[in-house]
Parts: C-alpha cells; sequence; structure tokens
C-alpha cells in the first residue's frame, strides 16, 4: 500500500513513527512537523511545496540520501531526508517537496 505524498496527507500522521533501517539496525523516526510553503510574487502557482521533518536517535546519524521508511498506515514510501541538526538527544531531518498539483 502506498499514499499519495502531499501535505495534507503528511499533516495526519505528525507524532507517528516511520521504520527505516541502516547498516542492518532497526531505526525510529517520528515525524515532528509538516511545513508548508506559499509562492511568493515572482514564484509559479499551482506548485505543492513544503517539507516534512523527522527526529531519530541521537547515537546515529542517518545518510543524506533516499531511505525506505515503513508506516502503518501510509505503508512504503522512498524519501529522500537531509540531516540538519542534532543535540544530545536527537537528529534531525528534513524532506522537501516540490512539484505541480
Amino acid at each position: 500500500m502506498t499514499t499519495n505524498l502531499t501535505e495534507k496527507e503528511f499533516s495526519k500522521h505528525v507524532g507517528t513513527k516511520f521504520q527505516t533501517a541502516i547498516d542492518e539496525r532497526e531505526i525510529q523516526l517520528e515525524l515532528t512537523e509538516v511545513k508548508g510553503y506559499l509562492p511568493g510574487e515572482n514564484e509559479q502557482h499551482g506548485m505543492e511545496r513544503f517539507s516534512v521533518f523527522f527526529e531519530g536517535p541521537g547515537d546515529i546519524k542517518l545518510p543524506q540520501q533516499t531511505l525506505r521508511l515503513q508506516h502503518e498506515q501510509m505503508g512504503e514510501i522512498f524519501l529522500f531526508l537531509v540531516p540538519i541538526s542534532v543535540n544530545e538527544k536527537v537528529f534531525r531531518y528534513e524532506a522537501v517537496f516540490n512539484y505541480y498539483k
């Protein structure tokens, strides 16, 4: 089962866990935020633009790459995640979406 990867769909699942694996280690990522972007004055309209943010364990940094994520309701999805910050407890990751509706 796969789901449409829209801002609306991701927003339904803020606070839930996504499973992935790296080097045979199972890792849980929590979807913590969905941020929509309004088009600027000189930007093309009719685009879906948003970012999704995940937090993962602070003891392992996932590389910047496309990862297979599994979610109880959204099913299997593939996202290009970029590590954007770290503190003593969590790494934070972002996936950016920019496509025609």
